[in-house]
């Protein structure tokens, strides 16, 4: 087996959780300059947490935001623009559908004009103008 594979450093450290006050006495190896004093009178190390099992969702069952840094609002923002820039394209390609379309219906009624004039002088043939 390898030696020094493990830390020798382990001590008992204090987690705070930030969002609720929850603490945890638990051994680690953490460094930190903050010390806090215990239920049972000693001083700790401490170290402050965004998150921990009082505060999870997963944990708690809880659907909140434990937003800090606006990654939220960040996916939400990306999302309503990607939506918007998703519409402002189904627009335009609307719009070019009708275009196109217009287009092909203005070549038919010119063609179907062109098929009753005479090509040679525009006016209308002589079997048609009897009609």
């Amino acid at each position: 087996m390898k030696k020094n594979l493990h830390p020798s450093n382990y001590r008992h450290v204090v987690f705070e959780d930030l969002n609720n006050g929850a603490r945890i006495l638990t051994r680690s190896t953490v460094a930190t300059d903050e010390t806090t004093k215990w239920d049972d009178g000693n001083e700790y190390p401490l170290v402050k947490v965004h998150i921990t099992s009082f505060t999870h969702p997963f944990y708690t069952g809880e659907e909140r935001v434990l937003d800090l840094e606006g990654r939220v609002d960040k996916f939400k923002a990306r999302a309503a623009a990607g939506a918007a820039a998703k519409d402002k394209r189904v627009a335009a390609a609307q719009k070019a559908a009708r275009r196109t379309a217009a287009k092909i219906e203005k070549a038919e009624t010119v063609a179907t004009a062109n098929k009753t004039t005479n090509p040679k002088s525009g006016t209308p043939k002589a079997t048609e103008a009897k009609a």
